[in-house]
């Protein structure tokens, strides 16, 4: 063999080389962007999932507030607050409607989260916000026919009982779905992880102190709101590893 022909050997030796290299170097990338598209479509899937399990826990503790709010044995502890603020401003503001100061409260508490701690507002915060108001109408229209708040006083007893665990089961839905919870239920939630207490003690005293302040600015309260502040916390206690172990088979779809 000739010097030209060990030059041609040796040239195309390096052409195989360097084609091989491109191409082990083209599959590897082709992989790595494989595994990267993978990895987001199942983040994608697994936010879609938490949401959808959000939304059904919404649906859920909203049935149990319209249950509430048809027993007419007193207003939620959060509503008493707003009740109380609404009547603090209604003198210089009378076109101030009680919609109007939940939406303003909720905003606030939102914005003291973004400035404390981010992590706590999510999608599912706002889609908590936006959507309650018509579920609750849904099924205010829905019950409505039923004559539950012209019912005697054991039926309203009932329903109201009946829509505190309702309303503390779904609300550990909307928490366990880790997609964002309300404001309102933010409160206690946020209280509970940074003094790792349990949830329930804290949402028992977080609910006396909207129904204190509430009740110190005028807001109107009744038996209702006293058994729901005692009920809430606790069931929702109960209910948190059942929700978890719920949101988990969801996720696994």
């Amino acid at each position: 063999m000739n010097i030209h022909s060990h030059y041609l050997v040796y040239f195309f030796g390096k052409i195989v080389i360097i084609a091989w290299k491109a191409d082990v170097r083209n599959t590897v990338k082709r992989w790595f962007m494989k595994k990267q598209k993978d990895k987001l479509h199942g983040k994608k899937r697994e936010f879609l999932l938490r949401l959808a399990a959000l939304f059904c826990g919404l649906v859920i503790a909203h049935l149990g507030v319209t249950l509430f709010i048809l027993s007419d044995l007193g207003a939620d502890p959060f509503n008493v607050l707003i009740q109380g603020l609404r009547n603090l401003i209604s003198p210089a503001l009378p076109q101030v409607s009680h919609g109007m100061v939940h939406m303003a409260v909720s905003f606030l508490i939102i914005l003291v989260l973004l400035i404390a701690d981010r992590t706590y507002v999510r999608a599912g915060t706002l889609v908590c916000m936006f959507c309650g108001g018509p579920i609750i109408d849904f099924f205010t229209w829905a019950l409505t026919p039923f004559g539950i708040g012209q019912a005697n006083l054991v039926v309203k007893a009932v329903a109201l009982v009946a829509g505190c665990v309702i309303l503390a089961f779904g609300m550990t839905v909307v928490i366990r779905s880790e997609a964002g919870t309300g404001p309102n239920d933010l409160v206690a939630v946020v209280i509970s992880d940074k003094l790792k207490k349990r949830f329930g003690i804290v949402r028992i005293i977080v609910d006396f102190s909207f129904i204190a302040v509430g009740a110190v600015l005028g807001g109107v309260f009744g038996p209702g709101t006293l058994i729901c502040a005692f009920l809430v916390g606790p069931v929702a206690d109960f209910f948190m590893p059942l929700s978890g172990r719920i949101v988990d088979r969801i996720l696994r779809i």
